[in-house]
């Protein structure tokens, strides 16, 4: 039975490979995976280098690197709630994901004169909002663009679309670094020009008037209990993710820890690109395997590579093992990212996904933001090892309870 399985899971693997099934996206889909990609380019041309930038250029420390990225990420995910709702209410989603993209793309290239890190702070601050603007309604669009079948393949090539925009930035900042060694402002300023593309291309994504997805009728008592927060299956969910997201420190640790090993910053932002490569490609076949084999089996993949990833850093310290556990990291998002956002997809009735959406970001963004203030502290305290063991930890237990629990 168990070779009978593995020859199954092999069929069903190459069967998300085939071209023709993973580009076969709606017009407005592609467009917002553009959209995605020239956000992410410039966005992460900036992120990988914020930890050198602030520890280093600024002279701050890990708890101040833990503060921002938190505070940011709490800001983003509390603001997609609000959006969330509104986007429910309203009944129509654009407006809002053009703000958010607009107000993320203005203020971010204003990094470059920072003279503090209470001014990164500001700008991330802001960006973040922007993102909290548009995250939950972009989510919620796109499940109208997707049936039950394909929400997998929907979310996974939006995620991996992100993904290449977050392969090109850190490549062409790592290029302007090779020959303009340590002139961080410059490069953050010329995030300028995929800022006004991400605006322009925005403009060209239509709403649909009506769902194109078949919506399948939710019995009174659910409608109800989805209009409060969620289904049973989905509030099982919310709390074991909270679980985990409070082990789910921000990235910018781990490219602190690449920055320290490396002796440089020069290449962060190539390996920062390089774990896209690897989320890009991964997402895609994460995305359409979960169509086939379920939800909860591609998630609970995605946890165990976290912890497996956040024990390898807590127990290397040469760059040749760090960069080898960072690589496979990209894995974690590409099976976790686009799956979870389908699972609240499947869970939700499709008048309150809204909502859901931002109850999930929600939850990711107040968990980051506790999860990065714990790990900052745990790393000036104890030290690096325990910090990440810490992580991994909870990503264990988090998925024991996913299997168990729902």
């Amino acid at each position: 039975m168990g070779a009978g399985c593995r020859r199954g899971s092999a069929r069903a693997i190459l069967k998300t490979l085939k071209p023709s099934e993973l580009f076969k996206v709606p017009r407005p889909v592609w467009l917002l995976g553009w959209v995605s990609f020239a956000t992410d380019a410039a966005g992460e041309a900036i992120y990988p280098l914020l930890p050198v930038f602030l520890t280093q250029v600024l002279a701050a420390g890990a708890v101040s690197l833990g503060i921002v990225e938190g505070a940011a990420e709490a800001a983003n995910s509390i603001l997609k709630i609000v959006s969330g709702r509104l986007a429910d209410r309203s009944g129509t989603k654009r407006p809002l994901v053009l703000a958010g993209y607009t107000l993320s793309s203005v203020v971010r290239p204003f990094i470059a004169i920072a003279r503090s890190w209470t001014h990164v702070f500001a700008v991330r601050l802001f960006d973040r909002v922007g993102k909290g603007i548009r995250g939950a309604p972009r989510d919620a669009m796109l499940a109208t663009w997707a049936t039950k079948e394909t929400r997998g393949k929907i979310y996974g090539f939006h995620q991996a679309m992100d993904n290449a925009g977050a392969i090109v930035g850190p490549a062409l900042a790592t290029l302007f670094l090779i020959f303009y060694p340590g002139h961080y402002r410059t490069l953050f300023t010329l995030t300028i020009i995929p800022s006004v593309a991400t605006i322009a291309l925005v403009f060209l994504v239509r709403e649909p008037v009506e769902p194109i997805a078949p919506v399948e009728p939710a019995e009174p008592i659910e409608q109800t209990r989805a209009a409060q927060g969620s289904s049973p299956h989905l509030r099982r969910f919310f709390l074991i993710l909270a679980l985990f997201t409070l082990g789910n420190s921000t990235d910018a640790f781990l490219l602190l820890r690449l920055g320290q090993a490396a002796g440089s910053a020069t290449y962060v932002p190539l390996m920062w690109a390089g774990i896209h490569v690897v989320k890009s490609g991964v997402s895609l076949i994460g995305g359409s395997w979960s169509d086939r084999i379920g939800r909860r089996i591609v998630i609970g993949s995605g946890w165990l590579v976290y912890a497996a990833v956040y024990a390898g850093f807590a127990m290397s310290t040469a760059i040749v093992p760090l960069l080898a556990w960072f690589l496979v990291y990209g894995f974690y998002f590409g099976f976790a990212e686009g799956t979870e956002k389908a699972l609240v997809a499947d869970l939700a009735p499709a008048g309150t996904r809204g909502t859901a959406f931002g109850i999930y970001n929600g939850i990711l963004g107040i968990g980051a933001l506790a999860a990065s203030v714990i790990f900052g502290a745990i790393w000036t305290t104890l030290g690096a090892t325990v910090a990440f063991g810490f992580g991994s930890a909870l990503a264990l237990v988090s998925t024991a309870l996913l299997f168990v629990s729902l």
